[in-house]
């Protein structure tokens, strides 16, 4: 029985059970998926049963991403240059951390056939899911990248890992091709960011890492106001999906059967 287990907090929203279960079901792999909040010092001894097998794979959310590394025995390339981990498993008999955010942000955006060269996009907050947001956005050749967070050091602090960004105070709306929240405000029915974006030409892509629920506020009166709309759900399932690759070393599809026993199971 492979055990696998999903850290957070919160962590009562995540989905990421029900799809590795139904993946786990569908390929005949005997193993099961767990998710729990632990504390801050329970952390390392979670991690610790990966080298042992106890835990065949573990994925990490927030407030985690940056928590775990020190645990951790091994990085990918992509968690190193990012700073953040979403992906634990044991490789050649060490902890090993991987972040398959940038991918599942990626092929995102290319599945909504989305060119972003030469475009612009701010993003909403500075936690651990925006190193991974910055380079996949680099990587689809974005021109420029703004950063606005309530608290302005986080903001610097990424500036200081990624150059090439610009920090805004909160509050202030530059004109971008993108807007991406990637702040937890939203998870919650009466969340609102309190931004305004009335002075924005239609047509603008508002993007929320958050898929469940499937429409923040934020992504309500965007579209309201005629603009394009993303949830995370892309994000999450293509992450998920390469996380899935690495633990098994096989391929889970993301179609229509996977989609539907998540909204209507």
């Amino acid at each position: 029985m492979k055990k696998h287990l999903i850290i957070g907090n919160p962590i009562s929203h995540s989905l990421s059970p029900k799809v590795h279960n139904f993946w786990l079901g569908v390929n005949g792999i005997e193993g099961n998926y767990d998710k729990i909040s632990p504390r801050e010092n329970e952390i390392n001894k979670i991690i610790q049963k990966v080298k042992n097998n106890e835990i065949h794979g573990m994925n990490v959310t927030v407030p985690f991403k940056q928590m775990v590394i020190p645990f951790l025995e091994t990085l990918s390339e992509t968690s190193i240059r990012t700073n953040s981990v979403n992906t634990i498993y044991n490789k050649e008999g060490k902890i090993h951390g991987d972040n398959t955010d940038v991918y599942g942000f990626e092929k995102s955006i290319l599945n909504n056939k989305i060119n972003l060269e030469k475009k612009s996009a701010l993003i909403f907050g500075a936690g651990g899911v925006v190193p991974s947001i910055i380079t996949a956005l680099r990587n689809l050749k974005i021109q420029k990248v703004y950063i606005s967070n309530r608290t302005i050091k986080n903001a610097n602090l990424l500036k200081d890992k990624f150059n090439f960004v610009e920090v805004v105070e909160w509050g202030k709306i530059e004109d971008c091709d993108l807007f991406v929240n990637s702040t937890s405000v939203g998870l919650k029915q009466d969340d609102d960011l309190k931004l305004n974006f009335n002075n924005l030409e239609k047509n603008k892509i508002f993007y929320d890492v958050i898929y469940n629920p499937t429409k923040t506020n934020f992504l309500i009166e965007a579209e309201k106001n005629g603009h394009k709309i993303i949830n995370g759900m892309d994000m999450f399932l293509y992450q998920a999906q390469k996380a899935f690759y690495l633990w098994h070393n096989l391929t889970p599809e993301v179609d229509n059967k996977l989609i539907n026993y998540l909204y209507n199971d």
